[in-house]
């Protein structure tokens, strides 16, 4: 039996930036005697694929690196295309791939069929920010952490070695994990609701606990993670709550603190809500399901959905990385808040109707349908938060703090169609049905597309270009220089 090539991938739509990303983690990978080729998965459109490509090949590397752009998934996409002997199907394979969060994703999936992969965002780094005088986790805690302010000292920056804490335990049973790593059925995280992973409201400290559960010595692990530092998993609510919390901020999509970790220890579960896809890694030798292909931001709760399954388990893995949480491109913070709305809903949704989960998918009865009730709980939820900035813009000292509150609760009432119901309603259920219509078709036909790349993948490479970068001198080189 072969042993399985393990894959880092970089999903991103921020070319300009990644080569910053490929590189920490080149140096990472070579410092802790590691190597795996590193493939960046692009989003971009073609001008900005032509405008900013040339930064790729600026970086100097140790470990090969290679590039999936627009052209490279056109090629795949009309591969599939012709494979599937069907001009009906073509939309609905575009639109599992398509950019967005999901689509890129899926991209991933395809490329490391049959093979181990680790994701990073592109603004993940692979370090972590841990307390100088780390406390002591408490019988049943897993971790500790707490948001200090900017530029606060107590803390430094600590590497891992990321790769190696992924080979561990990916695609190997229970019986096979290491002896450090505690068990049990999941993670309670003081902070957060379990099964949406919404906050429970903005605090600045929080524990993971792990709940009692046995685990089966076959079960395999399918997927697994790092601890996260730098940009707490937080909701855009939370972000709001910073924002209105400093009386001297004036920027609204800025992050005012840091996310630091006071210890942690690895573990097993059977289920995993915590989930965090931007530093994961995944078993994908037998096939895995697919991202929801969205462009809002739960494209990973189907993974907490399926690892529920008998047989599969999750993992928190002995390292942890930051979030740099880059804001290039990226939405404003009023539209976040909008889009976490709506993605609660569908959670809440696919999870109340779930009706099955097997190996490469779920199944759900939820239909699409959003009721009044469904869209006035989002409604009001919004105005509640809209309130509370116009009172801390009405308390405001000065007046760039209060223009830029201002500014903020305008931008929250035109995203949310000016706190409209009835064209609220109208809108939010378009949104959702065009969503979830996209995901049933998209589950539907996804074991066929496996099945037509793991036959390719196995024949021959898949449409993809070696990035023509220089080769980095490793440390010790030049130290013996």
């Amino acid at each position: 039996m072969t042993t399985p090539q393990m894959h880092f991938v970089i999903p991103t739509y921020r070319l300009r930036d990644v080569g910053e990303t490929v590189e920490a983690y080149d140096e990472n990978f070579s410092r802790c005697g590691q190597s795996a080729p590193i493939t960046v998965f692009d989003d971009s459109s073609i001008a900005n694929h032509q405008k900013y490509y040339d930064t790729l090949e600026a970086t100097r590397t140790q470990n090969e690196v290679w590039y999936v752009g627009p052209a490279e998934k056109e090629q795949f996409l009309g591969y599939i295309c012709r494979r599937l002997k069907d001009r009906k199907l073509d939309m609905l394979v575009r639109n599992l791939f398509r950019p967005s969060y999901g689509g890129n994703r899926n991209f991933t999936l395809m490329y490391t069929l049959g093979d181990l992969m680790v994701s990073a965002d592109d603004d993940m780094r692979p370090y972590a920010l841990i307390e100088d005088s780390p406390e002591a986790l408490g019988e049943n805690e897993i971790s500790r952490g707490k948001l200090i302010p900017r530029g606060a000292n107590g803390h430094s920056r600590k590497s891992y070695d990321i790769l190696a804490s992924f080979r561990d335990v990916l695609g190997r049973t229970v019986a096979e994990a290491p002896a450090n790593y505690d068990q049990g059925e999941l993670l309670l995280d003081s902070a957060m609701d379990l099964e949406s992973n919404t906050s429970l409201g903005f605090c600045r400290d929080n524990a993971l606990a792990l709940q009692p559960g046995t685990l089966p010595r076959g079960g395999i692990i399918k997927m697994a993670q790092t601890f996260r530092t730098g940009t707490n998993d937080i909701d855009a609510v939370d972000y709001v709550d910073m924002f209105l919390d400093d009386p001297e901020e004036i920027d609204a999509e800025r992050l005012n603190d840091t996310y630091v970790m006071v210890n942690f220890r690895p573990c097993l579960t059977n289920v995993n809500w915590r989930m965090d896809c931007g530093v994961a890694g995944y078993d994908n030798t037998t096939g895995l399901p697919p991202f929801f292909p969205t462009r809002l931001r739960f494209e990973d709760y189907i993974y907490r959905l399926w690892i529920q399954q008998s047989g599969f388990v999750a993992a928190h893995v002995d390292s942890a990385q930051t979030h740099i949480k880059n804001a290039y491109m990226r939405n404003p913070l009023a539209a976040e808040v909008f889009n976490e709305a709506v993605c609660g809903l569908l959670k809440r949704k696919f999870r109340s109707t779930l009706r099955k989960t097997d190996e490469w998918g779920i199944a759900f009865d939820y239909d699409g349908a959003v009721s009044l009730e469904d869209s006035q709980q989002i409604l009001d939820d919004a105005r509640s938060l809209h309130a509370r900035v116009l009172a801390a813009m009405d308390h405001a000292r000065h007046e760039d703090r209060r223009m830029a509150l201002g500014q903020f609760a305008a931008g929250l009432s035109r995203t949310f169609y000016d706190f409209e119901p009835d064209f609220f309603q109208q809108n939010v259920s378009r949104i959702v049905d065009d969503e979830v219509g996209l995901i049933r078709a998209s589950l539907e036909i996804w074991p066929t597309l496996l099945e037509i790349v793991y036959f390719k993948r196995h024949t021959r490479s898949l449409p993809m270009r070696r990035v023509r970068n220089k080769t980095r001198t490793p440390r010790s080189a030049k130290a013996a220089a």
